[in-house]
Order: structure tokens, then C-alpha cells, then sequence
């Protein structure tokens, strides 16, 4: 991990839980200085060249990479050796690489951008300080034209917020529109300690009432699946086959290389 910790300021982060010990998430970012050499000294013990994964705590990209650079240099770092790299992002600063993730050795650099409604004024309460979600459909088409596979998470997926039958399919047309490849979906949310606490204080600023629906219906679950979650998953199946999108990033590389295996949490849905 290169940071810990993540300016985007996403209500629904569930980083903050205390199990990764980072008090002041979205405030203090931590950066491991000398990650890259560490990085390096990795890759060069590894036998086999297999896909490399970041961004699934902290975004890569977050706006303190536009003057650390951190992240450019451990891509150099991973694609100059030939590994396969897939990067999760809210940023459109991806772009600033599209340099580094167009170099491949086989398999495919992917970037795939998480896009939680594909509304932007509703994406500037729930992630505040990320770029809107037009402006990441943008950069997946600017990544897309210069040859980078690129396609959408649609996680989480908030119970009575975000579960529109019609806006979830919205964000599948426009990945489509964009030149995405594929879709990755996971419907739910999931509610840590303390996390719940940070969550429920901005339900009550910005949502008023809905706090009391989420402990009425989800008590002090840790998970908090959807109540039309098989409904979902079975119309979002089909939109996905209907626009031509993969179940999964590893459907879409798969089109590419039809032999080779690719991590599973990447084949979407459960």
C-alpha cells in the first residue's frame, strides 16, 4: 500500500473501521516514502508475471498524488517489468498515466472507476471531494481512445439512497457510452462500528429520517444487503449483456486471452 488514507471524503468509506487503525482517515493521509524501492525489490522475487491490483482500500489517485507522484512511479515501476496492472479509481488524474498503461506485455492494463449514481449532484454529498461522476465517465473515455481497457464499479450500492432500478442501468449506459468494457456490481453496503457512527451523522445532515429506516431495517449488521438485491442483479445482468458489457473484468480480459485466469473477486456480482 502506498497511502493509508483517502481525501476523498466518501460518507460511506468503510476504511474508517478501527481495524485499520487510521483515526483521522480522510484528514491525515500517511505515505509510505520509500514504497516504490520496496515494490521494486517484490517484483523482482516473483517468478511468475500475475496481476497486480491497487485501490481497493485507498484510492491511488487521491488529489495529494498530484504533487507526491507516488503513484506514477510505482505503475513505471510495475508495467516497465511486464506485470499486468488493474487500477480502481475515482479520479480522472488516472489520465495524467495513460502513458505508463498502455505499455502491456500480453495481458491488458485495465482501470476501472468506481461510479456509485451516475448523479452528480447526489455523488457531491455521498463522495465530496472526489471528481464527479461525469467527469470519471470522461476519463474513462479518454483512457479508452488511447488504448487502456477500462469499465465501471458500481459499489456500494446504498440501501434507500442509491438502489434506483433505472439510475443503476444509467450508469451501465454510460460506461457503455464511454467505451467500457465491462461492469463489476456488488449491491450493498457494508457498516463497520465506526464507521456507522461517521455514516449515520451524515444521513442525519443530509438525509434526515433515513438513519432511522437503516436501524430499523439493518440493526447493527455489519452487512447491509439491498431488499431487492436478487431483483437487481438479475436486471443489471441483463443490461450488461444487452449493452455488450463483461460480468466482470475477468469476462473482458478473457475475450482477449481466453486461457488465462484472473483474480475472483473481479468476475462481479455475488
Amino acid at each position: 500500500m502506498l497511502l493509508r488514507g483517502c481525501q476523498h471524503g466518501c460518507i460511506y468509506c468503510d476504511s474508517r473501521s478501527a481495524c485499520y487503525g487510521a483515526d483521522r482517515f480522510d484528514e491525515d493521509i500517511e505515505v509510505k516514502e520509500n514504497a516504490v524501492e520496496l515494490l521494486s525489490l517484490e517484483l523482482a522475487s516473483k517468478r511468475e508475471r500475475r496481476m497486480i491490483g491497487t485501490g481497493a482500500m485507498c484510492d491511488p489517485y487521491t488529489p495529494v498524488e498530484r504533487d507526491i507522484r507516488l503513484t506514477r512511479r510505482a505503475v513505471a515501476c510495475i508495467v516497465e517489468r511486464g506485470f499486468p496492472l488493474h487500477v480502481m479509481t475515482k479520479s480522472d488524474l488516472v489520465t495524467r498515466d495513460a502513458d505508463l498503461l498502455t505499455r502491456t506485455m500480453g495481458s491488458p492494463n485495465a482501470v476501472t472507476f468506481t461510479v456509485t449514481t451516475p448523479d452528480d449532484a447526489l455523488a457531491a454529498i455521498l463522495e465530496p471531494r472526489a471528481p464527479s461522476p461525469s467527469r470519471r465517465f470522461a476519463a474513462m473515455r479518454s483512457l479508452r481512445e488511447a488504448g487502456v481497457m477500462t469499465g465501471v464499479a458500481v459499489m456500494p450500492v446504498l440501501p434507500f439512497i442509491e438502489d434506483d432500478e433505472d439510475a443503476l442501468k444509467r450508469i451501465l449506459q454510460k460506461t457503455e457510452d464511454a467505451g467500457g468494457a465491462y461492469a463489476v456490481i456488488w449491491l450493498g453496503m457494508t457498516l463497520p462500528y465506526r464507521q456507522r457512527v461517521h455514516f449515520y451523522q451524515k444521513l442525519d445532515s443530509h438525509f434526515p429520517g433515513m438513519r432511522e429506516r437503516y436501524e430499523k431495517t439493518y440493526g447493527d449488521h455489519y452487512s447491509c444487503r439491498l431488499p431487492e438485491e436478487t431483483h437487481l442483479y438479475g436486471v443489471l445482468e441483463a443490461a450488461c449483456a444487452d449493452l455488450g458489457l463483461a460480468w466482470g473484468m475477468a469476462g473482458a480480459i478473457g475475450r482477449i486471452h481466453p486461457a488465462r485466469e484472473q483474480m475472483s473477486f473481479l468476475d462481479g456480482g455475488l
